[in-house]
């Protein structure tokens, strides 16, 4: 059997005698050694001049940082390379570590692909099934709501449009009990035709359904139950959807698309990664925000525009992004309608998953773009009761309903539309950057694209 290697942060908050005998009760189990230790902080008890007799004392190589009295984040990261540690065992405590900073401390660690362990605390590492025979790229984000699906839906068809030949594998918490391959290049997605196969019991709002109708590839739902607090998942059978992906000749390259804040457990050769600006900051700058976005070779910011971010807001994610993952393209964006049909001189009702509070943005870019009248707007698309609502409100002074297919978009919205002999249109929702100061998004997309595939070749040629 292989032996552990364990890392342990210690502090000068305990006697060195009482620390010495946690590395032992550590090292006394067996397979287990601790290989090194990084001091975080902490004076009470640690006298100026002692530190050469922490390593002598504990057996082991002790590492500290600059500043007693900050965490060494880049150190503790630099130790588990040089040791190839696989757990990092936490033996401080408060003052010396508040909540905050060992939030900070497991990002460091699970980005290292290690496990952080305390007196009552484990945080593993993400699941990530080794399985893919592609070259592939996961989409993510830092929550939900933030337009996972509208950017894997444009990722889809800009590199479909450069001839990848893509397939995406989406995972949703309605998706099917064995996954589901639609070909949405062959088959005609009616407003009918998805009334039909929800009537039959499927989700057909579900994200892989939207990935079909909005970029005509092929698709592969899954599904799956719970997410972590680092976005893993309790039970998942995207690794069973990823299997299929293999199998389909016609997909040369493989799109896993995220659920939630939860990540795709599928190891991918890249990465691109969605901050949603009208998330609450703490939830980007802590917590396991870090920890996502470090995951990312691509950072899409999202919802960038008042009411739901400032421009000082949006500015502090920008500088936060850059100073944890400052080799990436980092790319602000809002998202705009863009209806699957001509509605042009008609009176419409648009139907969103989007915020009371941006409709009239919404609205006057529908009018402008696609010469219509607005003449209502329901952000009620995952309440069904308010969905009907105002359907029932609107619905004799419509000429048709534009809506996402998200939620309640199909046993609802779709539903009641044929009922009532209104036309319906789907909505597709645009990722636009907010200015041309930035990287290109299609070439920053294309750029990570091209590098999962020179890394899943070049990782044929070592394999």
């Amino acid at each position: 059997m292989t032996t552990e290697k364990v890392i342990c942060l210690v502090d000068g908050e305990h006697y060195l005698p009482v620390t010495k005998a946690a590395v032992n009760s550590i090292n006394s189990i067996d397979h287990i050694e601790v290989v090194a230790l990084v001091f975080i902080g902490g004076t009470e008890k640690l006298k100026l001049g002692d530190e050469d007799k922490y390593s002598d004392f504990l057996d082991a190589p002790v590492f500290f940082g600059e500043d007693r009295e900050e965490i060494p984040y880049n150190l503790i990261e630099k130790v588990i390379k040089k040791y190839k540690a696989s757990v990092v065992m936490d033996l401080s405590d408060e003052p010396v570590l508040d909540y905050a900073k060992r939030f900070n401390i497991a990002s460091v660690v699970l980005s290292c692909e290690a496990t952080y362990q305390g007196a009552d605390f484990k945080f593993e590492p993400l699941t990530q099934y080794d399985i893919m025979e592609k070259p592939s790229i996961k989409i993510f984000g830092t929550g939900k709501r933030i337009g996972k699906t509208a950017v894997s839906g444009f990722v889809s068809r800009l590199i479909d449009k450069n001839d990848y030949n893509p397939c995406v594998v989406a995972m949703g918490r309605g998706g099917p009990e064995e996954p589901e391959i639609v070909h949405g290049e062959n088959i005609e997605i009616s407003p009918e035709f998805l009334l039909e196969q929800s009537n039959k019991g499927v989700h057909a709002a579900s994200d892989h359904w939207e990935d079909a109708l909005m970029s005509r590839i092929l698709t592969i739902g899954s599904r799956r139950c719970g997410g972590g607090l680092a976005g893993d998942v309790f039970i998942t059978n995207m690794d069973k959807a990823a299997k299929k992906a293999n199998k389909q000749d016609d997909a040369e390259f493989v799109i896993f698309e995220g659920s939630g804040a939860a990540i795709p457990p599928i190891k991918t050769n890249k990465g691109i990664v969605l901050v949603g600006a009208n998330q609450p900051i703490e939830n980007i700058k802590g917590y396991f925000g870090p920890f996502r976005i470090k995951l990312g070779d691509l950072v899409i910011i999202t919802m960038c525009e008042e009411p739901m971010a400032s421009e000082e807001k949006i500015k502090e994610i920008e500088e936060f992004i850059n100073r944890i993952n400052p080799n990436v393209d980092i790319i602000p964006t809002v998202f705009r309608p863009k209806p699957l049909g001509d509605i042009s001189g008609k009176k419409v009702l648009f139907v969103t998953t989007a915020p009371d509070s941006v409709r009239d943005v919404l609205s006057n870019y529908l009018e402008e773009t696609y010469d219509c009248k607005v003449v209502g707007l329901s952000s009620h698309l995952s309440n069904r009761p308010l969905l009907k609502e105002d359907i029932d409100k609107y619905k004799d002074d419509v000429d048709c309903i534009v809506t996402e297919l998200k939620a309640a978009a199909v046993d609802v919205v779709t539903n009641e539309a044929i009922e009532l002999g209104i036309e319906l249109i789907y909505c597709d929702n645009i990722p636009v950057p907010t200015s041309e100061n930035y990287p290109d998004l299609a070439e920053s997309i294309l750029k990570v694209v091209d590098s999962a595939i020179s890394d899943f070749e070049f990782n044929i040629i070592l394999d």
